[in-house]
């Protein structure tokens, strides 16, 4: 764990986490499911635990952030390596976001 932490900056849990959140907001942007069906296809079992953790991370709600998205059927085809850069949480790590607010 010490080693991990070292060379991604964030535990193992907090590293599997932000994957997970931003797999659930590509999932967010380009389909039309549900969220509680995203939360467990990304690998978590509480909607309410995913549903505060995500706005910790991307500052509004899931469902706040499928609104801000044009609708999944009228998606151009952007290149996936154009939609990790501009799909990630504003810090690198979970750490990060949690500091913030914080002296």
């Amino acid at each position: 764990s010490r080693e991990f932490r070292r060379a991604f900056g964030e535990s193992p849990h907090a590293y599997l986490l932000t994957r997970r959140l931003e797999r659930a907001a590509a999932l967010l942007r380009a389909t039309d499911r549900t969220v509680a069906n995203i939360c467990l296809s990304v690998g978590l079992h509480s909607v309410g635990s995913f549903t505060t953790s995500f706005t910790r991370t991307y500052g509004m709600s899931p469902t706040a952030y499928r609104a801000q998205c044009p609708p999944a059927s009228q998606h151009a085809q952007i290149p996936t390596c154009v939609l990790r850069v501009f799909g990630r949480p504003q810090h690198r790590t979970f750490r990060e976001d949690s500091r913030r607010g914080r002296p």
